[in-house]
């Protein structure tokens, strides 16, 4: 069997991976970079629908309270390379970018790639090996230290190298398509730290609401919506959401994803309750309603007079919410339909009984347990040597830049293999 020697190892070549792998290359370290997928960066290419929403640009608060599990461990690496650093490192890699709405960084090209293959051409022109199509077997621990890391090649050879330092940045199982199958989550339990239960999250939720079918295609702007768990509001938020045939989708229903899987998997009852007509309160709707029936000749059905005040899909839905019928004549709207009319715009109530799967999450939650990282190295405090950045952590935040920052930023921390102090041998 062949036996390498590099100084070392980073398994994983995402974003994570090969911002660890060139930080650790600038401090002159042989670097070889293990890719089990045939290109480096498959997840970055992708991501933010092929355009790659790189960070974001609010303030260093603001950022840290969209992260929604290990806000308090990410601090120290946030802190050390932030938004600035990132936005600032890219331009110097000449990827010109821009902010759009909500603070959301992108390349200007409107294009992942440049972003991807910006970082492969550092970690190249900083002399990192990448191997591709080289699936990790395992990471051999001796007396508390890495030694050796075992792979399988394109040609599938088992190859070895000798390493004192390794850098999991293995993904989580999001898009497993992109090789984020979870296999960081087997490497890191053989070598004895704990796996915090995985499950998908910035995911699209499915919906027991009978219209909902109907609806596929429906975008709802400037609405707030609440998760509700148990009758208990836990969470609201603003701005669109979707739906498509396979449930409901878009930005608010991606915030509240992961509170509402976890909710779910522990059998509560999870509920999506919508104000479609946030701008007004409820005498302002009722009265805006009144006006257009009086404003209305008295042919005018039920259907055409819903169709002036709401999107064509919610006519029929809001018809039955008030006990009226869309083809019958507006006659049908009586004081208390109009009343039961004006409730159901302001309480549009989505019973949630399902999550999608990976394959349709954007992040992975769970992962590593932080509480065995230490959070000013990355480094296990189980195994001296093993670093660990970005997904395959227990570490998670809001769609909106917020992920791909967390692997920088980590990636940049572990790459410096710096030394814990507080291993346990």
């Amino acid at each position: 069997m062949e036996i390498k020697e590099y100084n070392v190892v980073v398994i994983g070549g995402g974003a994570a991976g090969l911002m660890a792998a060139g930080t650790a290359a600038i401090a002159g370290n042989k670097v070889l970079l293990l890719e089990k997928m045939e290109k480096t960066g498959r997840k970055v290419r992708i991501t933010g629908k092929g355009r790659c929403n790189l960070t974001n640009i609010c303030t260093d608060e603001e950022f840290l309270a969209k992260v929604q599990n290990g806000a308090g461990f990410f601090t120290y690496a946030y802190t050390q390379w932030n938004n600035k650093s990132l936005i600032r490192f890219m331009e110097r890699k000449g990827v010109k970018l821009e902010t759009e709405r909500g603070g959301r960084v992108f390349p200007q090209s409107g294009k992942a790639w440049d972003i991807a293959q910006a970082l492969v051409d550092w970690c190249r022109e900083e002399g990192v090996t990448i191997e591709c199509n080289a699936k990790v077997n395992s990471v051999d621990v001796i007396a508390g230290k890495v030694r050796r890391v075992t792979y399988y090649n394109a040609r599938g050879f088992q190859r070895r190298v000798e390493t004192p330092a390794v850098i999991l940045a293995t993904g989580g199982a999001s898009y497993p398509a992109t090789g984020s199958t979870g296999d960081g989550y087997r490497i890191a339990h053989e070598v004895g730290h704990t796996i915090v239960p995985v499950r998908p999250s910035l995911v699209p939720l499915e919906t027991t609401y009978e219209e909902a079918p109907y609806m596929a295609g429906l975008l709802l702007k400037n609405i707030h919506a609440d998760l509700v768990v148990d009758g208990e509001v836990v969470q609201s938020e603003f701005g669109e959401m979707f739906f498509s045939k396979r449930g409901v989708e878009g930005a608010i229903i991606l915030r509240m994803s992961r509170q509402a899987v976890d909710a779910l998997i522990d059998e509560k009852r999870v509920e999506v309750v919508v104000d479609l007509k946030h701008a007004m309160d409820h005498d302002e709707l009722r009265a805006r309603i009144e006006r257009e029936i009086a404003e209305q000749p008295a042919t005018l059905t039920v259907g055409e007079l819903l169709r002036k005040i709401m999107p064509r899909e919610l006519v029929v839905p809001m018809a039955k919410a008030c006990g009226a019928h869309a083809k019958h004549s507006m006659g049908e709207l009586k004081e208390e339909k109009i009343t039961r009319l004006v409730d159901a715009l302001k309480r549009f109530v989505l019973p949630i009984s399902d999550y999608r799967p990976f394959e349709e999450a954007i992040v992975t939650a769970g992962g590593v347990d932080l509480a065995e990282i230490d959070p000013h190295t990355m480094q296990s405090r189980k195994v001296e040597g093993l670093y660990f950045a970005g997904e395959v952590m227990d570490l998670d935040a809001n769609t909106g830049g917020y992920n791909l920052q967390i692997a920088f930023s980590t990636g940049r921390l572990a790459g410096q293999l710096r030394k814990s102090k507080d291993v346990m041998l």
